[in-house]
């Protein structure tokens, strides 16, 4: 089911960005520097100096008894107590907010620890929360990758919506002369580009407008969430931005069988820019998805589209690559082959050498048949074929003499 919105005029949702420990502090300079507007910023950590480099205009240090402004030491128990120390602050500063977004980095000690108590403050504010979490590489240690699960889980049961970018897939995008900061920036634009898309949904008016009760229809209370931003230029700009965000690289989600689907298209767009994004999507999520449609025309951007996806209500997080995989490679099929089942398509058993190895293979035309996998019958020495059927003449037609 596709919903389209007209332009409604209310007032602007009070959105407030929260970040959370080291990691969480470098993702609101970030977003301060790419100056993202509708917004504010707060910034938490029980680590005075280095929240003292933070630009968020609001600086929060928290358990100032508990660490003397030491930090949590890499310890979640401790930036979580720090955070119920500071419970009232951090209450005061979230005050009146319509949407929350909590973000960190997963495995440290303030970021872990405290995350999971400021959305739980902010939920029970009343607040749309929303957390936006990374989750360490492989290479880090075994303890910080456990502190960094175990974290997550608490944040799922304290968070209307989670969207979890996994380090690892960084290594996917960036070659070996990428530099550290350069890799890990791309994990922050993610959050970014996703914080500027959900505050331009509800706060900049657009060609078709989505408000916050939108927004709230799509993300109170759904759990694992996708978020995808996409860029296309030239006439297919649309779709080819549209697939970017759900192929969106640095996440494990996809939009297959979504519930709940937000789309957003901004840029020089047309009717058929529009037709083609909403169209896309719905095929993906399945047409008992809701999805929402936004649109936003923009004649300074020539010929080029930006698309954000932000999918909930996601039931096979992790193993809906191979079905949607699936799905494009059946209706790719079914364009070229008119039935979709190809010879390529067909399964074939596979032989295994070893099985038979002391089974003479027969030849035909010089060239040795393949064996299936079925059991091989023992071979038998050539017999004289046999009949039941008693030996008579066979009296020949007439017409046939002719």
């Amino acid at each position: 089911m596709l919903e389209i919105k007209t332009n409604e005029s209310e007032a602007a949702a009070k959105i407030i960005v929260v970040g959370v420990g080291g990691g969480g502090n470098n993702a609101v300079n970030r977003m301060i520097d790419e100056q993202i507007a509708g917004v504010e910023f707060i910034a938490i950590n029980t680590d005075k100096q280095a929240l003292q480099l933070c630009k968020a205009p609001t600086l929060m240090q928290i358990g100032d008894k508990l660490t003397k402004g030491l930090g949590a030491g890499a310890k979640p128990e401790i930036g979580e107590k720090a955070a119920e120390e500071s419970a009232e602050e951090i209450q005061s500063a979230l005050k009146g907010a319509d949407m929350v977004f909590v973000t960190c980095g997963m495995g440290g000690g303030t970021g872990t620890g405290a995350t999971p108590v400021v959305a739980r403050i902010a939920k029970e504010q009343g607040a749309l929360t929303v957390g936006v979490v990374t989750k360490p590489f492989k290479f880090e240690s075994k303890t910080r990758m456990n502190n960094a699960l175990a974290g997550i889980e608490k944040l799922k049961e304290n968070v209307d919506t989670l969207i979890v970018i996994p380090n690892d897939k960084l290594l996917e995008i960036v070659d070996r002369r990428t530099t550290m900061p350069e890799a890990l920036k791309k994990a922050d634009e993610v959050l970014q580009q996703g914080i500027q898309g959900i505050t331009d949904l509800i706060n900049v008016p657009s060609l078709i407008n989505l408000d916050f009760a939108d927004v709230q229809t799509v993300m109170t209370d759904k759990g694992i969430a996708h978020i995808g931003i996409g860029q296309g230029k030239g006439d297919d700009k649309a779709l080819e931005a549209v697939k970017q965000a759900v192929a969106s690289p640095l996440l494990e989600t996809t939009i297959a069988g979504a519930s709940h689907v937000i789309i957003n298209i901004s840029g020089d767009i047309t009717l058929m820019d529009a037709s083609d994004a909403a169209e896309y999507v719905q095929d993906l999520a399945g047409e008992d998805a809701n999805i929402i449609f936004g649109a936003m025309y923009d004649d300074s951007k020539s010929d080029e589209a930006t698309i954000t996806v932000i999918a909930t209500g996601l039931h096979n997080v992790g193993g809906t690559q191979s079905k949607l995989q699936s799905r494009l490679e059946h209706k790719a099929a079914m364009m070229n082959g008119g039935s979709g089942m190809g010879a390529s398509n067909i399964s074939r058993p596979q032989f295994n050498p070893g099985e038979y190895s002391n089974v003479e293979r027969p030849v035909y035309g010089g060239r040795p048949v393949q064996q299936q996998t079925t059991q091989v019958p023992p071979l038998q020495s050539a017999r004289t074929p046999q009949s039941k059927v008693k030996e008579q003449s066979i009296k020949i037609p007439d017409f046939f003499k002719k």
